[in-house]
């Protein structure tokens, strides 16, 4: 069974011969720069620059002789966005710093520093305004230097028998918002004008959609997996209520996402929100998400035996096979592997299941634990 085989065979609620293992596919399920030197060292391979795809949170796609090592089933495609494209890195003082496509500035430190953090945003004002929004210097999603070779990229991962999954122009819809006005104000936006907070994001839904129309008429024949992505969970609760979701963002994601379907109609929406976000599944479900990330599985309600059984029919679940935020960069290795199988015991069953971490696998994870990671999913993962 070839990788691409594998990927389609799961997410068709299927067994394959085995679950498989996504690495990298996407900026939501990749690995630190420093994480993947240590982990280049411990397997004996020298080092090399890391192909890093995402500037702002320092993640790579591993090698071909690690993604080899660990029979990684995906190939993601990376477009030119605000994390990887006409990026100046600046020092200021005791950071480095760099202004993105959507005039937001990241800073992170000098000493000691895994990750750009956003430092400024550009509706930082007292009252967001509608001349404010209009205002603004927008990028051009449609741009077609974006996707620029990845035709070439996506031929050869087709070729070699690889499921080939692409990224989104941006954060999501709530996030991207959150980053254009800072969040504490744009919450507040929400609650004491919406009709102006929804203009921000509409005009975000709306670059977004023309972004996938433009590169899915470029790349959708060779693409099986779209991925997008919004965090409403917090480890507990929500960012914002049901109710709010349903009235103003939902709508805003069933129309991306129909854009999205109409050029991918064989493939598959990927769509990632972290935290507790239980009470959404259905709602995801009922405008055309195929696949929820990341499994926040120490989260309330995210209990993964209780997903699978609730919603296991409806959607497949890609990552929560090992919690990111303990056991992974301080457990020990035995409690990584009980970790691994105990969400293989419970997500894995009936297909509707990728392989990764939590999120994306963090500067402090000891690559001992990475392999024991991958060891416990060939011991546990065959159907």
């Amino acid at each position: 069974m070839t990788p691409r085989e594998r990927i389609l065979k799961t997410l068709n609620h299927e067994e394959p011969d085995r679950v498989p293992f996504d690495l990298s596919s996407t900026q939501v399920t990749a690995i630190s720069n420093t994480a993947y030197a240590n982990l280049r060292e411990h397997l004996g391979l020298p080092q090399r620059e890391p192909n890093t795809f995402d500037v702002a949170q320092q993640i790579c796609v591993p090698h071909d002789d690690v993604m080899q090592r660990f029979e990684v089933d995906t190939r993601g495609l990376f477009p030119l966005v605000s994390t990887n494209w006409n990026i100046e890195v600046r020092e200021e003082g005791d950071y480095l710093a760099f202004v993105d496509e959507w005039s937001c500035k990241h800073r992170m430190p000098k000493r000691n520093g895994h990750y750009f953090s956003l430092a400024e945003s550009p509706l930082g004002e007292a009252t967001l305004s509608k001349s404010a929004i209009d205002a603004i210097d927008w990028p051009d999603p449609a741009d077609p230097r974006r996707w620029a070779g990845l035709r070439e990229r996506a031929d050869i991962f087709r070729a070699d028998g690889y499921a080939v999954v692409i990224r989104g122009l941006c954060a999501g819809i709530l996030e991207m918002a959150c980053r254009l006005r800072p969040m504490d104000k744009f919450l507040m936006d929400l609650a004491t004008d919406e009709a102006t907070a929804v203009r921000l994001l509409d005009k975000i839904a709306e670059l977004k959609t023309l972004f996938w129309e433009s590169a899915l008429d470029e790349l959708g024949d060779l693409v099986d997996v779209a991925a997008e992505a919004d965090d409403y969970g917090t480890q507990h609760s929500m960012l914002i209520s049901p109710a709010m979701y349903r009235r103003i963002f939902k709508p805003l994601q069933a129309g991306l996402f129909a854009a999205i379907r109409k050029r991918l109609p064989h493939g598959y929406i990927f769509f990632h929100s972290c935290g507790n976000v239980r009470s959404l599944i259905p709602d995801f479900i009922e405008i055309g998400v195929d696949v929820l990330n990341p499994v926040h599985v120490t989260a309330s309600g995210m209990e993964p035996a209780a997903l699978k059984r609730d919603f296991g029919r409806d959607i497949s679940f890609w990552g929560g096979g090992v919690d990111t935020q303990g056991v992974l960069p301080h457990g020990t290795p035995e409690q990584v592997r009980e970790d691994v199988k105990r969400n293989l015991a419970a997500l894995a069953p009936g297909g509707g299941y990728v392989f990764n971490t939590v999120h994306n696998i963090q500067a402090d994870v000891p690559p001992e634990n990475i392999v024991a990671m991958w060891d416990a999913l060939q011991e546990a993962g065959a159907y």
